[in-house]
Order: structure tokens, then C-alpha cells, then sequence
């Protein structure tokens, strides 16, 4: 089976691209699948997009882009099937999508995020806007299968297309494995992983964290942004490296997820808290979205939801290392059942298979349509924006 897998970020560079199609790749190689990235982004583009200002130079290399999806999908009929996550172009109406599904290769969307609620990026303003996130209900519509992160996105997918299966986020465990935990006699870490863009999510954090420094000691170590600070705690910021992860996140003893209970976080798959859970470490989440059915409070990790429980449920981690040990390997036996890449990508292997068979059998009942005229696609896929 040949798979293009039409992407918006250069390999290893998005979260959501490696802990979904990246991370399956080689479980749906040994399978007999074969996939092309075909990336929106290059190298260019990705060093810059993330950087505020360079509005002219940002949209230059938007517009280059556009016409390497053009060349992209010109090749379209070498592939059995098109996999498109979350979006074919970072700007725009659902063009290309509509190209894909008038080609008459079948398509497969993938979103692990709430894409559909409008956003406004602190590095790039309102160009954000100009992602169109209405367009994502004429994606699904178009789709021959919806792969959706967590029972929110795929109500909402649900509600245009029939063909919707939930297909979590997933950890690599063999990558992820259980390190030992430092002994008793150190001070713990407690440690938030994200981007300067989720960097405010920490920062919720911040009155409980001062108060609970205040009590009990401990370090905290922050990833993905250089600088942070807390009052009467120890900080360790540092970027997010792609080489050093593993390491970086292992040097924590709690990890913590906060969230703001709002229509974009529901989208959210608990990424982070199943990157601490996988390592073994004990996790404390708020209760939005996907976290609460992850994580049962007590038992494999905790939910706190007001400051107080923030308090309350990092000291008694910070107080005993016994705890964090029996968290953390429940933790980790969770991953293990429900969310590791070798449970769920033979789900996939089993999706695409079926997709494959679907379109063969239409195909055996239609002649194959031509590529035909695509002038006409935006104006058609704006209108059905609209409607949406």
C-alpha cells in the first residue's frame, strides 16, 4: 500500500506529527505500507514561521509552499490512499482537500487538535485568522475516514461523516522506557513540557506553585522555553531539543499538565501527561477534555481543579517518594494497555486497509475519472466554508 501523507511540518518538528503518523510509520512498514511525506512546510519556512514579525517574508514562503502542493498532488494517482493531518495548507480554504477528494484517491483526515475553533497564535497575530478553521468541517465532509485524538473531535466529525474512529495519541514505550527514579534524599523536580505559544498555560499555574514553594521544597524544570521564573523555587528552563527529550523529561519526578477549560484545550489528546505516564512519573492534570478519562484520580495520576487541589495533590507527591513510585507505574501500565504505538497502529493498518478496499470497489463500479479542471476549487471550497 502506497500512503502520501500530506503534512504540515518537516519530520520530527511537530508534536502531533510524531506521536501520531511519524510514531506509526514503522509499525505500518512491517505491515507492507509505504509513505511519502509531502510536508507544507521546509526548512525556510519552519525556522521562521514560529518567530514573530516577518509578515512579508512569511507569507513569500506561504505562497512557495502552495506551489509545491500544486506539483505534490499533480503525482497524486502513484498513492492507493491520501493521508491529510489536519490540514493540507497552513493558510486558506480546503483547496487542496477538495482536489484530493475529486481525484478519486481516497483520503483519510487525522486531527489530534480542536483545528475547527479559531485561534490566535502569539507569534503570528492575526495572520492566524487566515487559517480558515471552518474549513475543517468541509474536510471531514470530504473525507473517506475521519481518524480523530479523543471523543470531542469525533462528535464534531460525527457530525458531517459516518466514517469516524477514535484513535488516541500514542507513545512509543519501547523508546519510553521506566528510568529509576532519584532517591528521597533530593530535593523533586516538578516539570512541564510545551512551546513558547503554551507557555501561558503554565503560568495559570503560577499562584499555586508559589504558595506550594512556600511549604514544601522542590525544583522546577521547564521545557520548551529558555527563560522562566517562579518565586521561591529553583528554575531550570531550557528549549525543547529533539535529541535531548527523553533525557530532559527524565530528570523530573511530577510531571504536571494544566489546562484552561476552554473550546480549544477540549481538543487537546494529553500528549504531555502520557509522555510523564509512559516514563514513569507521577502526573498531575486539570480536568479538561481527554485528561479525565486518561488519567482516574488516585489511582494512575491525579486531577486537581482549583488551586487548592493543585497544592493539595503536589505536595503529597512531593512528600513521599512511595507515592510517587505507585503513581507512576499505574501510570505507565496505562500507556502500556491503551495508549502505545503497538496497540494502535495495527487499528490503523486495519483502517487503511479498508479505505483501500472501499475505493477498488467503487472503482471496479465507475470508470476512473480524470484530474479534469481544477480552476474553479477555491471559489467552490470558500462557498462551502461559508456554509459551514
Amino acid at each position: 500500500m502506497k500512503v502520501l501523507a500530506i503534512v504540515p511540518s518537516i519530520y520530527e518538528t511537530s508534536p502531533g506529527q510524531r506521536f501520531r503518523i511519524e510514531q506509526w510509520e514503522p509499525l505500518l512498514a512491517a505491515r507492507g505500507v509505504e509513505i511519502s511525506y509531502a510536508p507544507f512546510e521546509n526548512d525556510e519556512l519552519h525556522a521562521l514561521l514560529y518567530r514573530p514579525g516577518h509578515l512579508r517574508q512569511k507569507l513569500n514562503l506561504v505562497a512557495r509552499a502552495f506551489l509545491r502542493r500544486i506539483v505534490e498532488l499533480r503525482r497524486i494517482k502513484n498513492y492507493d490512499v491520501v493521508y491529510v493531518f489536519r490540514e493540507a495548507a497552513l493558510l486558506g480554504p480546503a483547496f487542496f482537500e477538495h482536489w484530493i477528494h475529486r481525484s478519486g484517491v481516497p483520503m483519510v483526515f487525522d486531527f489530534d487538535d480542536a483545528v475547527f475553533v479559531s485561534y490566535r497564535s502569539p507569534t503570528n497575530g492575526y495572520l492566524s485568522y487566515l487559517k480558515m478553521a471552518s474549513k475543517t468541517k468541509a474536510i471531514c465532509r470530504m473525507a473517506s475516514h475521519v481518524m480523530a485524538g479523543n471523543p470531542y473531535l469525533a462528535e464534531y466529525a460525527g457530525r458531517v461523516n459516518d466514517r469516524v474512529t477514535i484513535v488516541p495519541t500514542t507513545i512509543d514505550t519501547e523508546k519510553y522506557a521506566v528510568s529509576r527514579r532519584r532517591s528521597e534524599a533530593t530535593v523533586p523536580t516538578i516539570g512541564w513540557t510545551g512551546s513558547f505559544s503554551t507557555v501561558q498555560h503554565l503560568d495559570t499555574l503560577r499562584p499555586a506553585l508559589e504558595k506550594l514553594a512556600r511549604r514544601v521544597p522542590f525544583r522546577l524544570r521547564v521545557i520548551g522555553t529558555p527563560s522562566y521564573q517562579l518565586e521561591g523555587a529553583r528554575v531550570e528552563a531550557m528549549p525543547w531539543r529533539s535529541a535531548s527529550e527523553l533525557e530532559d523529561l527524565n530528570a523530573i519526578d511530577i510531571g504536571i499538565m494544566p489546562l484552561p477549560d476552554d473550546a480549544w484545550s477540549k481538543g487537546k489528546c494529553g500528549l504531555k501527561a502520557l509522555q510523564f505516564m509512559a516514563l514513569g512519573i507521577p502526573t498531575v492534570c486539570s480536568p479538561v477534555g481527554v485528561n479525565t478519562e486518561i488519567i482516574q484520580d488516585g489511582q494512575n495520576g491525579f486531577i486537581a481543579g482549583s488551586e487548592d487541589e493543585w497544592i493539595e495533590k503536589l505536595s503529597l507527591l512531593l512528600r513521599s517518594s512511595e507515592l510517587r513510585e505507585r503513581i507512576g507505574t499505574a501510570g505507565r501500565a496505562t500507556v502500556e494497555a491503551k495508549y502505545s504505538a503497538n496497540v494502535q497502529a495495527p487499528r490503523v493498518h486495519e483502517l487503511l486497509q479498508s479505505v483501500v478496499r472501499d475505493a477498488q470497489r467503487e472503482r471496479k463500479n465507475a470508470d476512473g475519472k480524470a484530474d479534469g479542471n481544477h480552476s474553479g476549487l477555491f471559489v467552490k471550497a470558500i462557498s462551502e466554508e461559508k456554509d459551514s
